[in-house]
């Protein structure tokens, strides 16, 4: 092996070893291009555990306050932009300690007293993961603001509902909205409950079995605002069901983001034109000039796949490891690092798109509204209503919708007597209610479409945010 293709890695095991690792080996093992990303959450970490540390009295108070002042001066290095990051060093946490080292002398080695790297990452990553699900939550509540604020404007306008993608009831435009906000209100809730588990302490585990220091977890987990600490120490520096978690909630709010994506797609497809859709959000045709192709929602599609696949990444990375930690471990932080961009991104473009992006072609809603016979089970209710059993009822309207289909008219179209060939028990008044907006104001109740129903589930999620809001923590 030639001394070319040999790299002497500075690292805290490397007097066990009588060769240094080659440079492919460095390459291939080190993380810190991409671990570097958490240098915030290790320093807030480090410095938690030097500040117990020197309240145990385990280091002195003169080398807590080197650490202290060498900390503070490596994150002003690291936000300037002057730090430099080595890969000899193989991740954020050498880099951090050998720096350290280089200002403070002897205190910045002590740092590490009590701890291993295996619970410090565990403790860097739920650190900092803790603070992007609140950031997310918080982003959720926007995107289901904007819902809403596009929901107050659309409570009158009328639109067919579908079931198989079929015409099957007439519905409001902003009853339609609102069950996206549902679905969004779910997964803020999945994520807040999410936060109860990523927010326990691994640090104090150590390698896996503790350490003999007299440690105080418990101070440690309240100066890093952590609820409790976790039980067991090899679970401790193992554990990743926190990640998963976190990005099966993930890929959950991205599966809805897609479901109203692809309604977008359709929607402001020609052959549906129930919307249109702000140019900024659109782009064009390299070849055809009348195009205008809906770029975002479709990216979004796209993007579903991405981080479903990431949360399978992180299932199979676990799925068969022994205790306690593993170098395997190393990989889950990419595909939580993306899964977070992704995410994060995902839900700032939405929000725009929704609360400033689309406009409701409110005619040709309409139109397809009626031409669906969306009010046939509006008569059906009509007639038992009247006393008929409603399986006769819907044999009755199956026959009335074919009459309209074979003449090419809606159901509100069929003059009386044409009606009464279905049913003696049609009246005159039938035509209150196979109109759309009969039909929609008839749906009166909790849940129900009807205008005075969606005034009130929106007023009711508008209070839901804000209570939800109100309970996330820094």
């Amino acid at each position: 092996m030639s001394d070319s293709k040999q790299q002497t890695a500075s690292a805290g095991w490397s007097g066990r070893f009588s060769e240094p690792v080659t440079e492919e080996v460095l390459r291939y093992t080190a993380s810190v291009t991409f671990d570097k990303r958490l240098y915030s959450a290790d320093i807030e970490g480090s410095l938690a555990h030097a500040t117990m540390l020197a309240r145990q009295k385990i280091i002195s108070a003169t080398d807590f306050s080197e650490i202290k002042r060498g900390l503070a001066q490596i994150q002003e290095e690291i936000t300037r932009g002057d730090f430099s990051w080595a890969i000899d060093k193989e991740d954020v946490h050498l880099n951090i300690e050998k720096r350290l080292t280089d200002l403070v002398g002897d205190a910045g080695k002590r740092l590490h007293t009590g701890r291993s790297r295996n619970d410090q990452v565990a403790t860097d990553i739920r650190l900092w993961l803790r603070g992007e699900t609140d950031r997310l939550i918080s982003g959720l509540a926007g995107l289901r603001r904007a819902f809403l604020s596009l929901a107050q404007r659309h409570v009158d306008t009328v639109m067919p509902g579908f079931t198989h993608l079929q015409v099957a009831q007439p519905i409001t435009f902003a009853h339609h909205l609102l069950a996206y906000e549902a679905m969004f209100a779910r997964d803020a809730e999945r994520l807040t409950d999410a936060r109860k588990r990523i927010n326990r302490l691994p640090l104090g585990a150590a390698a896996l079995a503790g350490t003999s220091y007299p440690i105080d977890r418990a101070m440690t987990a309240e100066l890093l605002g952590f609820d409790e600490v976790c039980g067991n120490s090899l679970d401790a520096v193992s554990d990743r069901d926190f990640a998963i978690e976190f990005a099966s909630c993930a890929a959950l709010v991205m599966t809805h983001l897609s479901r109203f994506s692809e309604e977008l797609v359709l929607w402001s497809s020609s052959r549906f034109h129930f919307i249109e859709l702000a140019d900024r959000f659109c782009t064009g045709s390299s070849i055809m000039p009348q195009k205008k192709n809906p770029d975002v929602p479709e990216l979004v599609r796209g993007k579903t796949g991405r981080v479903t696949g990431h949360l399978m990444a992180l299932l199979m990375l676990m799925k068969s490891q022994p205790l306690a930690y593993n170098k395997d471990n190393q990989e889950d932080k990419e595909p939580l690092f993306d899964t977070v961009d992704t995410l994060s991104a995902t839900l700032s473009i939405m929000t725009d798109l929704v609360e400033n992006g689309i406009v409701a072609i409110h005619e040709n809603m309409r139109r397809a509204a009626h031409e669906g016979f969306a009010t046939a089970t509006d008569l059906a209710d009509y007639l038992v209503r009247k006393g008929l059993p409603f399986r006769d009822a819907h044999e009755a309207v199956a026959r009335a919708v074919k009459e309209a289909d074979h003449k090419g008219v809606t159901l509100e179209s069929l003059p009386i007597a044409t009606l009464k060939t279905f049913s003696p028990l049609i009246e005159n008044d039938v035509y209150e209610v196979l109109t759309l907006e009969g039909s929609i104001a008839a749906r009166n109740h909790i849940g129900g479409t009807a205008p005075e129903q969606v005034k009130k589930a929106i007023r009711a999620a508008e209070d839901r945010i804000g209570n939800q809001g109100s309970g996330i923590r820094n």
